[in-house]
């Protein structure tokens, strides 16, 4: 076996070994690394993103159902309506929207997600409202609701029969 130890006066041959790294080897990991990084990291941004829409999608969707149903149910002897703004939903009691209201839910919708066009019966704009009819449970108001993020939209249809559906 050969002794792998340097000893006082001998030269080194191609022979010989000698362990660690050497700096080029190390740098090229870390480019290789840096590579790999800035693949991967866009997608999971976008994918972050397509998730804070589908919540967002959910949320708008779960309000003007809950709405509804409350009104149906006829909570409190009351109709229910939503109101709808750039970074929020806001579930009100009555026929009229009143932002002092204490009875008030609130819906707040995670950035970079936002309402970007609420169209009903052709008025369009970035907010607006409606209300549901107590016995038949129709909106006053249909149309359609955009939720979007810098890199996608999604559409909320709200029929004149009272039911919701996201594309």
């Amino acid at each position: 076996m050969k002794n792998f130890f340097y000893k006082k006066g001998s030269t080194r041959t191609l022979s010989s070994k000698v362990s660690g790294f050497t700096l080029l080897e190390i740098i090229v990991v870390v480019a290789i690394l840096g590579i790999i990084l800035l693949t991967v990291l866009p997608q999971f941004s976008k994918s972050r993103e397509t998730q804070v829409l589908n919540s967002a999608v959910g949320d708008v969707l779960s309000s003007l159902n809950q709405a509804r149903a409350q009104t149906l149910a006829s909570l409190d002897s009351s109709s229910y309506g939503v109101h709808f703004q750039a970074d929020k939903v806001i579930i009100f009691k009555g026929a009229v929207f009143s932002a002092e209201d204490p009875d008030n839910q609130a819906v707040a919708i995670l950035s970079p997600a936002m309402i970007s066009d609420v169209t009903l019966n052709g008025a369009s704009g970035s907010s607006g409202e409606l209300y549901f009819a107590r016995i038949s449970g129709s909106p006053s108001k249909w149309g359609t609701v955009t939720l979007a993020t810098p890199n996608a939209s999604r559409i909320i249809t709200i029929s004149a029969t009272g039911g919701v559906s996201a594309d």
